[in-house]
């Protein structure tokens, strides 16, 4: 039973902690869209993606005012496009036109961004594959919305040396056609590793082909709210630590499957799973590395740094397995080094650098994340980035890695 005190707490959540829903994801498989042509293909991925998608975004604002709890954002992500148009596309051209229909139907439904455009090569690359990867750059300078992945490398199949490489001549050509916005291409880009087939989280969503015909996922991220309750128990053992953690989870989590399962019931749409992923914010108090420097570091990258981050993440998992039988995608913490304040102060302290960010991606789960690096960085340097960072990822035996994308992602200053 749900006493008031634990109502009143979940308030407080909302509105002084930051607690949030991020994201509601609609995953929707266009397998049945493939057609000899492309044009063909498009209007029939236009078609499914408006009318399966076309109350999304109604619902989740109706959701969120009902309820009290702010969705943030309302997204959709498709069957990895590489699939999906390896039966008409011939020249990396043609897969430009599917990512300029995503955009133009990601626009129609007023959603945030549109997933997928997509190719897992961790073995080795069809023809479709590397149309795709070479497309890259030029789609993602043409859409606004379209976001795209990669995954070189898995546990079980290892890692795909020619997609590295392949992967670092594209991040910096994606930069350039870019760089009139900031090189704003590479943020809609991500080199995966381990993608799980059910990842809410933008740039690295897919709906995979072991889903269903359309599913609902759901975000929740709530650094803030894990680093508040840890400050009012600041000096206890160990073992409290731990616990406070964990149930801190468990009922975010709680708040994340009510949501889901409302909006599963609206839409008509199948219930998949709960992401809990500490995402930061620029919002002071939304930070991973707050709760780093909260369980005892002076800096993150400071000594003991990768244990705390696994302890973290350990205890989220555990809290959210607890809540609910839905959990998965990525479900561990984020560190963008761009848009967390206290991983800023980490790098300007010189506590930090991408050495020790590589060993904490053997733990956290989501990896490199929104690293500005020099435009004049060389492509293969780039590609070794990449390759350092799955590698850690692959030996760890974690569920993903935004590798190199968020990484190299904001490559500035052509």
């Amino acid at each position: 039973m749900i006493n008031i005190s634990e109502v009143l707490e979940t308030n407080k959540m909302i509105l002084e902690e930051n607690l949030d829903v991020r994201t509601i994801t609609m995953g929707v498989s266009l397998l049945d869209c493939a057609e000899s042509t492309v044009e063909a293909t498009c209007k029939k991925i236009y078609d499914k993606l408006i009318d399966k998608a076309e109350k999304l975004v109604a619902t989740g604002d109706e959701i969120g005012r009902e309820f009290g709890v702010p969705i943030v954002n309302k997204r959709v992500s498709i069957t990895p496009a590489a699939i999906v148009g390896a039966s008409c596309c011939r020249t990396s051209k043609d897969f430009v036109k599917i990512a300029k229909t995503l955009d133009r139907a990601a626009k129609k439904l007023g959603i945030n961004f549109i997933g997928g455009f997509s190719a897992i090569v961790s073995k080795g690359m069809t023809k479709a594959d590397e149309l795709l990867i070479r497309s890259l750059p030029e789609a993602m300078a043409s859409t606004e919305r379209v976001c795209a992945s990669v995954n070189v490398g898995s546990t079980k199949t290892g890692i795909d040396m020619d997609a590295v490489r392949l992967m670092g001549e594209i991040i910096k050509a994606t930069a350039e056609r870019t760089k009139a916005k900031d090189s704003l291409g590479c943020a809609k880009l991500v080199v995966l590793c381990n993608a799980p087939d059910d990842n809410p989280f933008m740039a690295g969503a897919f709906h995979a082909v072991s889903e269903g015909d359309c599913v609902i996922n759901l975000a929740v991220s709530a650094p803030g709210v894990v680093n508040h309750v840890l400050k009012s128990i600041r000096g206890a053992d160990f073992e409290t630590l731990c616990e406070t953690i964990k149930k801190t989870a468990f009922k975010i989590t709680r708040v994340g499957q009510l949501v889901a399962q409302e909006a599963s019931k609206r839409l008509g749409v199948p219930f998949g799973i709960i992401d809990l992923s500490l995402a930061p914010t620029p919002a002071i108090g939304d930070s991973v590395a707050d709760i780093l420097k909260e369980i005892g570091l002076e800096h993150p990258g400071a000594p003991g740094t990768t244990a705390a981050l696994a302890l973290l993440n350990d205890q989220v998992k555990k809290g959210g397995v607890m809540a609910s039988s839905y959990v998965g995608g990525l479900s561990g913490a984020f560190i963008p080094v761009s848009e967390d304040q206290g991983m800023i102060d980490a790098v300007n302290a010189g506590a930090l650098t991408i050495e020790k960010l590589e060993a904490m991606t053997c733990v956290c789960s989501v990896g490199l994340d929104m690293i500005a690096i020099p435009g004049d960085t060389p492509a293969s340097s780039i590609s070794l980035i990449s390759f350092s960072a799955v590698s850690y990822q692959f030996s760890g035996g974690q569920t993903s890695t935004w590798a190199c994308i968020s990484m190299i992602l904001i490559v500035s200053s052509f």
